[in-house]
């Protein structure tokens, strides 16, 4: 199924608007890449996803992020970075001053964020204070995109009463994302009480048997409470990405 740029551009070639010269170098811009010595950017991924290239940049040096920033900002206007050490940041400040680090979600935006989406609005929520890095993560990445987000922080199992207080602002969310470590019960208790989409974020919090988040995960994994659907462990951008495809369906259906 073509996306919609693609879409445009056959629609013009059939209305006789683009010549099939034009209309071929203009497929092959939306499919395009940029090579770089150690990476191929898919420039045009968002147009195919929504979603578009973001730089992980864990294990690679400073001038490997450096390099990968200027290429994307060149083509978009827009980098979105994760796992991005302050260090490595304050570097990247020296040549987009105007760039913006989430000390929390370690990720940084360079540019201007895509123009926001207002009819919708996703939650993000956490168990303890401990896990909000993952939602901080996911929200750096949401606002990036022009979404909307209601951080509903601190309310796990341990104080139940905690989260029923906040019992409005999720009733004004569309889709929720909830972060868990140790036993990861949340999600369940979330997803027993609303109606709303629910991707679960299992941490790596707690202690010895929570195994880095791999009790959290599995806790996940076998919920009873059935539509928890769960990323991988401590994964923001993961869970980011799956809220924001469904939010671009429900403003695709609406308009």
């Amino acid at each position: 199924m073509p996306d919609q740029k693609t879409k445009r551009i056959l629609e013009k070639l059939i209305e006789k608007k683009l010549s099939i010269d034009e209309a071929e170098k203009s497929l092959n811009e939306t499919r395009s890449s940029i090579s770089t010595s150690f990476a191929n950017i898919d420039i045009e991924r968002e147009h195919r996803t929504f979603i578009p290239e973001i730089i992980y940049c864990e294990n690679k040096s400073l001038e490997q992020i450096i390099e990968l920033a200027k290429k994307i900002y060149s083509k978009k206007k827009l980098v979105i970075g994760t796992r991005c050490h302050i260090k490595h940041f304050k570097e990247l400040k020296k040549i987009f001053p105007k760039g913006v680090y989430s000390n929390e979600g370690r990720s940084f935006r360079i540019g201007k964020p895509f123009p926001k989406i207002k009819k919708y609005k996703i939650g993000l929520i956490t168990a303890g204070t401990t896990d909000i890095a993952a939602c901080e993560e996911a929200g750096l990445v949401l606002k990036s995109l022009g979404a909307d987000i209601e951080r509903i922080y601190d309310v796990g199992v341990a104080g139940i009463h905690r989260l029923f207080s906040k019992d409005n602002k999720i009733k004004e969310c569309d889709i929720l994302i909830v972060a868990a470590g140790m036993e990861g019960a949340l999600p369940s208790v979330v997803s027993g009480l609303y109606h709303q989409p629910l991707i679960a974020i299992p941490t790596s919090i707690g202690y010895g048997t929570a195994m880095n988040g791999f009790t959290a995960l599995f806790a996940m994994l076998t919920s009873c409470s059935p539509g928890v659907t769960v990323v991988n462990i401590n994964n923001g951008v993961g869970a980011a990405a799956a809220a924001f495809k469904i939010l671009k369906l429900l403003e695709t259906k609406s308009s």
